[in-house]
């Protein structure tokens, strides 16, 4: 299968009580095929990944954000992964943004976007469910960046690694 490159920004969009929003995806093409993603998605031509995240976030969720409230980048990762019959080398960036109150109530997440859902996620519920989140280890890895406020980790983003979601056992 041919892949398709694709460069995403994704966002890690946390409430005040330090929950995670991630929308549901499914295959259409593999009965059962269901998993948790972040908000976010592909950077478009003339975008760098600030302002497509800033993009994703009005089209996902309805927040209009300056980029200003952007946090840096706290993790990369490359996804190679396929999703009705199409094939994905994806290159990712997350971000972190803290979302008060009256932000949330705003927000009307996107049905077309989310339409098998969303949720907002607990880090320990994160930690216990049989559902498939991406990225893998997200219970592990969101506490270090709720710890710093989604600051700049020390010696850059890190690397979450080089996957393949169509191989590499949960």
């Amino acid at each position: 299968m041919e892949l398709t490159k694709r460069w995403t920004s994704r966002v890690l969009l946390v409430d005040a009580e330090d929950r995670l929003l991630l929308l549901c995806g499914r295959d259409p093409r593999r009965p059962g095929a269901r998993w948790w993603f972040t908000v976010g998605g592909g950077v478009e031509a003339g975008e760098d990944h600030a302002r497509a995240a800033v993009r994703e976030l009005r089209e996902e969720t309805g927040l209009t954000l300056p980029e200003e409230r952007l946090g840096p980048v706290v993790w990369t990762r490359r996804a190679v992964f396929s999703v009705d019959g199409r094939g994905f080398d994806q290159h990712e960036e997350y971000r972190f943004v803290r979302v008060g109150p009256s932000e949330v109530r705003a927000m009307a997440v996107d049905t077309e976007e989310a339409r098998y859902g969303h949720r907002w996620w607990r880090v320990a519920e994160l930690a216990t469910t049989a559902e498939t989140v991406r990225p893998k280890r997200m219970a592990a890895l969101l506490p270090g960046v709720l710890a710093t406020g989604g600051r700049e980790p020390d010696g850059g983003p890190l690397h979450l690694g080089d996957v393949n979601e169509d191989t590499d056992p949960e």
